[in-house]
């Protein structure tokens, strides 16, 4: 393989991506922090300048929360847990919010849920729904 040759699919994706079912299980039932119920995205970026993420939160009875600010470097992957984020709020546990995912480049974006209440945990992961503009 030549390495100096471009990788083909480079700048792959968009740039808004929508997530309808977001919820944040309240406990778990285990100490290990791997293992804590928690939503995470995957964003990935193959191209070749930096993607300035913004994450908007939608409720069913308040207004959105956000931006929170997110930054993957070019031709890297960054992975997010909603749960860590605080700024400028943290995310609620054990409420239905909905996202709306932009970015300043094409990325792709995947949705990740762990919920571990019970001993046999559950795991969700699907494509976030590309916006197309």
């Amino acid at each position: 393989m030549n390495t100096e040759t471009p990788m083909p699919c480079v700048g792959v994706g968009t740039t808004c991506w929508a997530i309808g079912d977001g919820w944040i299980p309240p406990y778990s039932t285990g100490d290990d922090p791997a293992l804590r119920s928690h939503e995470s995205l995957c964003l990935l970026n193959t191209g070749e300048r930096a993607a300035y993420v913004q994450l908007h939160l939608f409720f069913a009875d308040r207004e959105p929360a956000g931006p929170y600010l997110v930054t993957v470097p070019a031709r890297r992957v960054r992975h997010v847990t909603l749960n860590n984020l605080t700024e400028p709020e943290p995310v609620p546990t054990a409420t239905d919010f909905s996202a709306l995912i932009t970015s300043s480049a094409p990325i792709i974006a995947q949705h990740t849920r762990l919920d571990s209440r019970q001993p046999a945990n559950a795991l969700l992961s699907t494509i976030a729904f590309p916006v197309r503009g």
